[in-house]
């Protein structure tokens, strides 16, 4: 199915509780982002029906057995849930491209793999983390319990919906957490067919639930709810101070924020191959049409490449054309909303007020497909204090600095707000380690830029880009609290 025809696409317009779809009132219209068509209406889950899910997912990890079943069981049955997934890719991938910003062909190619392997890579750390015994005098025993947090409330942001799925439930599954998740009203539907075939490979009912519904609604009240142990969130970082307020009003409960990013790309001029450079500087600012938290806004570059560089970053940039997600061949994503594409407008119009130089772009594409595609766009900007250099915009944008030294292109590099990630580009492994340790950034990419298959790195940022990380040992163990016990042995 390398392309589809959308009108023969059945979509789960519904809540996930109990093991089934659970249909509820229309509430809100959900649009295609490729051709702006409305496709679907989706309930809002207020109050009750969060109330409904929480006592769901309660109810599984106390009486399903969900937490003191044997590690190695819960295994068995993500991987059973990761190969069904697997073999689902032609409706998984047809309904992600349809309702999301992912073309039909990446989504084949890497979202629904990569959620897959994801559920297998969190199931093998079902049985390998226990607890400690603690040094103690002779006569005691001393010893920490690691024990699963109970009801983790997730929320997922819009533009991976597949993987950011996955990065928020396996590793609370695997834990023995049971959970509610609310995917983006923008993109509400994979995750439903997610939590469907988790039933299909034996996970009981209630261990894995979906509300759909927006955030000041539904998120909020997941947020606020007296039996959600914790919150795992992917967002901007203004949702995301909402989301640590709530907590900290009704808990105090733990919560993992992966924020906002605005993440420099710094290039010297000794990389060995600057076609290669040129690529993947393009593909870190246009994948997903820029619309990545870690994607590499910012490019730093020293003063004898820039000319060279920016012709090359628009000849990648021109061979990109918009189209229908899901199309065969499409390989350049429309911007998930209106409201997106005006602010992204409306950032590039202030930042040429404020001196930057339009390079190449700053508008949208003219096109019938009905969609909003923004065009690559290049700002030379000269001053840091430069919207275009400040804002994370979430778009194909890219501002451009030169610098003249080491020092000069690190202190470039610093933002006062975002410390998501950042890239190296260099043939000097001395020069790239001191920027890795310079660097105030979660994630450091050298000579490459983005994220792999290795999912045991973790994942999250520094500054205001987030609290705490996905992926990786650390994604796991945030799932998890200690219990601490002293036994004397004397008696």
């Amino acid at each position: 199915m390398p392309g589809f025809d959308p009108a023969r696409i059945t979509i789960p317009c519904a809540h996930f509780l109990h093991g089934r779809q659970v249909r509820g009132g229309a509430g809100l219209a959900v649009t295609r982002p490729a051709d702006g068509q409305v496709y679907a209406e989706l309930p809002v889950a207020d109050d009750a029906c969060v109330d409904e899910a929480v006592a769901s997912a309660r109810q599984a990890f106390f009486h399903a057995d969900w937490a003191r079943r044997a590690p190695r069981e819960r295994a068995r049955l993500m991987r059973r849930w990761a190969d069904l997934t697997e073999a689902d890719i032609d409706y998984l991938a047809a309904l992600e491209a349809l309702g999301s910003t992912r073309p039909i062909d990446q989504a084949r190619a890497w979202d629904v793999p990569y959620t897959a392997e994801g559920i297998r890579f969190f199931a093998e750390f079902a049985d390998k983390h226990g607890g400690e015994v603690a040094a103690t005098a002779h006569n005691r025993l001393g010893m920490q319990i690691a024990e699963p947090l109970g009801v983790v409330g997730a929320i997922a942001p819009w533009n991976f919906p597949l993987s950011m799925t996955c990065w928020k439930v396996a590793p609370a599954l695997a834990a023995g957490n049971t959970v509610v998740l609310k995917p983006s009203e923008m993109t509400p539907f994979t995750a439903v067919r997610l939590a469907e075939l988790a039933i299909e490979a034996g996970i009981p009912p209630g261990v894995f639930n979906v509300i759909q519904g927006d955030g000041a609604t539904t998120g909020d009240a997941l947020c606020r709810h007296p039996d959600v142990a914790k919150i795992t969130f992917t967002g901007s970082t203004v949702t995301g101070r909402h989301i640590m307020g709530a907590c900290a009003e009704t808990g105090p409960k733990p919560v993992t924020l992966e924020l906002g990013g605005k993440s420099p790309q710094v290039v010297f001029g000794d990389i060995p191959d600057i076609e290669r450079t040129a690529a993947t500087l393009a593909g870190a600012i246009t994948g997903n049409a820029g619309q990545v938290c870690v994607a590499g806004s910012r490019l730093l570059i020293e003063r004898s490449l820039l000319e060279p560089m920016i012709k090359r970053l628009n000849a990648h940039f021109e061979m990109l054309e918009p189209g229908l997600t899901w199309a065969s061949g499409s390989r350049f994503s429309p911007i998930i909303s209106e409201t997106q594409a005006n602010r992204i407008e409306s950032v590039v119009a202030r930042a040429l007020e404020a001196g930057a130089e339009l390079i190449e772009g700053g508008s949208r594409f003219e096109t019938s497909l009905g969609g909003c595609f923004y065009r690559p766009t290049i700002l030379r900007v000269d001053n840091s204090d430069n919207p275009a250099v400040k804002e994370e915009i979430f778009g194909p944008v890219l501002s451009v600095q030169a610098f003249d030294d080491e020092e000069e292109a690190l202190a470039l590099a610093e933002h006062e707000v975002y410390g998501l990630a950042a890239g190296v580009h260099t043939a000097d492994i001395g020069r790239a380690l001191r920027a890795v340790r310079r660097l105030s950034a979660g994630t450091v990419w050298v000579n490459r830029y983005g994220r792999s298959n290795d999912y045991i790195l973790p994942t999250g940022g520094y500054k205001r880009s987030g609290i705490g990380r996905d992926l990786g040992r650390a994604a796991f163990e945030a799932n998890l609290h200690h219990k601490s016990v002293l036994i004397d042995l004397d008696t």
